[in-house]
């Protein structure tokens, strides 16, 4: 089995271009890599982006307003130097809404969290002595019904995933109440060679895991697809276009590698072909997408 990319997957409602292209715009070594347009959705007609943050790869759709993004899925920019992490806040809390302000904290000396001007989270960090091996790490908070499963979410997905492993858990004291002690307050693992990290908060947010983020992995072969089907899926009501819930409420989408490139490349009546033909699956079936292609 190949190490497939993971690639957060951003919702939003007529603005994943322009949003693409402002953040491409602030965070170096970032560029927006296509665009293209789906007809006939159920959200009408949508448009598709692919685009590189700092070396990280994300994907992003307008199609309606039918999911909003919150802190539950954040995007943690390590940054080298004190003045990087205030020259990166300054465009992103244009608009937004801060939910950390900048400041001094016990694990950084220079530290903010906000919401941009779309709702998209960030965290922006001086790394200090420390290193990271991706500028930009997801960052998933496990709250609600979920408080105190990081752990477990942790461990399935690395036992899932090829290039998988666990860096290093920071766990709540007897005193962090309401945090239950020994649950996660802060991890960092890779899945796939990637980087992530994630915590648990039993405190009363309002907010939780939604499709508003996923997290889309590309697969080679259909056996690909049915085993991190098989393994990730436990909501079957939301089983639909190649996307799933796991059993923590995270939302992913399972996609053939090559469904790209019928999209990028194809004719606009293959593109047609290809789009009716995925909309009626729940988990994708390779071969019959490719024959939808070929018509």
């Amino acid at each position: 089995m190949h190490t497939p990319q993971i690639a957060p997957h951003l919702w939003f409602d007529t603005q994943a271009r322009e949003a693409a292209d402002w953040y491409a715009s602030i965070l170096p070594g970032s560029r927006v890599t296509h665009v293209a347009k789906i007809e006939n959705t159920p959200s009408g007609e949508a448009h598709v982006v692919t685009f590189e943050l700092a070396g990280q790869p994300f994907r992003a759709i307008s199609a309606g307003p039918l999911f909003r993004f919150n802190p539950s899925i954040s995007f943690l920019i390590a940054c080298a130097t004190k003045e990087e992490v205030d020259r990166l806040w300054t465009p992103f809390s244009q608009g937004g809404q801060v939910l950390m302000p900048l400041d001094s904290y016990p694990f950084s000396e220079r530290y903010g969290w906000l919401q941009d001007r779309y709702g998209l989270s960030w965290q922006i960090m001086f790394m200090g002595d420390r290193t990271s091996p991706r500028t930009i790490t997801p960052t998933l908070i496990f709250t609600g019904r979920v408080a105190g499963q990081a752990e477990e979410a942790i461990t399935l997905y690395t036992s899932i995933f090829p290039e998988s492993s666990i860096d290093h858990i920071d766990r709540w004291g007897t005193g962090d109440q309401p945090n239950r002690a020994g649950t996660v307050k802060h991890a960092g693992f890779r899945l796939a060679g990637q980087s992530f990290a994630a915590m648990d908060s039993a405190y009363d947010h309002t907010f939780a895991f939604n499709e508003a983020i996923s997290l889309t992995v590309s697969c080679d072969t259909q056996d690909e697809i049915d085993h991190y089907w098989s393994q990730l899926s436990a909501v079957p009501q939301a089983e639909q276009c190649g996307w799933l819930k796991d059993r923590f409420g995270v939302s992913w989408q399972i996609v053939p590698g090559v469904l790209g490139e019928m999209m990028t490349r194809g004719s606009k009546d293959q593109v047609m072909r290809v789009t009716q033909a995925f909309l009626k699956m729940k988990k994708f079936d390779l071969a019959a997408l490719e024959r939808a292609y070929r018509g």
